[in-house]
């Protein structure tokens, strides 16, 4: 009465769209998070006024690949922080920095940091 077909051998199934799904989430997850928002730098913008001008003698750093040069005389990272505080009367000074054709970004971050950790909060980056 009934006729039972013979049992087909089960399918294993792919695993591969599984993969391509985890895959693209992956890439997804990867380009929509924030890496480094641990670290942030405040920084002011060359040609914005913050409602104070600039005062006091100039404190102009430029930054070149393997010399500082503050106000066009050179000195060592070491003695940065030191030639400074002899410009500044507080640390919301502004002070400006100038990196030069060369110099990788880096060592830009590293006089950024240098400056942060003595307590100077305006540094300006200009071109």
């Amino acid at each position: 009465m009934f006729d039972f077909a013979e049992d087909r051998p089960r399918r294993k199934p792919s695993l591969t769209p599984m993969i391509d799904v985890v895959f693209l989430l992956l890439v997804f997850f990867m380009l929509a998070s924030r890496f480094g928002t641990d670290m942030h730098i405040p920084l002011n913008v060359a040609g914005f006024d913050s409602g104070k001008g600039y005062s006091g003698p100039p404190r102009l750093i430029d930054i070149e690949a393997e010399s500082l040069l503050l106000n066009g005389i050179a000195l060592s990272p070491d003695t940065l922080v030191e030639r400074l505080e002899d410009l500044t009367e507080k640390p919301t000074d502004t002070i400006i920095l100038r990196p030069r054709a060369g110099t990788d970004l880096q060592r830009v971050i590293r006089v950024m940091e240098t400056l942060s950790g003595a307590g100077y909060s305006t540094l300006v980056l200009i071109e």
